[in-house]
């Protein structure tokens, strides 16, 4: 097992070479965390976007264009 290091890192280069160093299960676990941290992030702007009625006017587009057929089925 290593020994845990503290240190703050920095940069991006700081960042990628820490990874770089990770053993094949951290690796995974670091996959895994990012994965659903980008989703939490991506659902959160999602939400923000939506209450700040950044969407309305697709939305209203999508709605239009379903009235007027120009939707297909899936």
């Amino acid at each position: 097992m290593q020994e845990e290091d503290h240190t703050p890192m920095s940069t991006m280069q700081d960042i990628e070479n820490a990874i770089r160093q990770l053993s094949p299960e951290d690796l995974a676990a670091l996959r895994a965390w990012f994965a659903a941290f980008d989703a939490e992030q991506w659902d959160q702007q999602f939400e923000e976007d939506v209450a700040a009625g950044r969407l309305d006017a697709l939305a209203q587009e999508a709605i239009r264009d379903l009235q007027e057929g120009r939707c297909t089925d899936l």
